[in-house]
């Protein structure tokens, strides 16, 4: 891996200290890459992944080319076994779904300013990430407090992992632009 692991500079906000995204039984070490450089443009750093698939590590050539300077963030991933470990110590667990039909589903734009409030009196939050094909399971639903769907006009079966860590990732670092003093 090179040395060179990417710009250190960031904008750096409360909330940025107080958000872990977490990748729940990812398959592919592109999305692992690519989240890992949502993440850094966004100015966030805590990435875990619980149960990746063999191929799905930081250490993996396509994980390391889709990270694109990055490489601080994909390097510094933390993997679990279990998600319970990934999210202990954490006040709100927000898991994504992209499943319809299912009552107080938030969007990532109306959930941001919960989530910034909640940073800024010193919470920790957790948002989690489902599998490409299956999203999460049953047991991982129950874990969090709360959920949010990203909106889609076309009907498709979920947004892709690292494009919904860049939605999610990007509503709450304008939410907390909005309301720095």
């Amino acid at each position: 891996m090179k040395e060179n692991l990417g710009s250190r500079s960031r904008l750096c906000l409360p909330i940025h200290g107080k958000v872990r995204f977490v990748l729940v039984r990812p398959h592919y070490p592109e999305n692992l890459g690519a989240s890992a450089r949502a993440l850094k443009v966004m100015g966030f750093s805590d990435l875990c992944v619980v149960r990746p698939a063999r191929v799905c590590v930081p250490e993996h050539e396509m994980a390391f080319k889709m990270a694109v300077k990055s490489w601080d963030v994909l390097t510094a991933v933390r993997i679990f076994d279990e998600l319970a470990a990934a999210v202990a110590g954490h006040d709100l667990v927000v898991a994504t779904t992209a499943r319809r039909g299912v009552s107080g589903v938030w969007t990532p734009r109306r959930l941001a300013p919960e989530v910034w409030e909640r940073a800024e009196r010193g919470e920790r939050i957790a948002v989690l990430f489902g599998n490409e094909k299956t999203g999460l399971g049953e047991a991982e639903l129950a874990l969090a407090s709360e959920s949010l769907r990203i909106p889609m006009a076309a009907d498709q079966p979920s947004v892709n992992l690292a494009q919904a860590v860049q939605i999610v990732a990007y509503e709450l670092l304008t939410a907390a632009l909005e309301r720095r003093a």
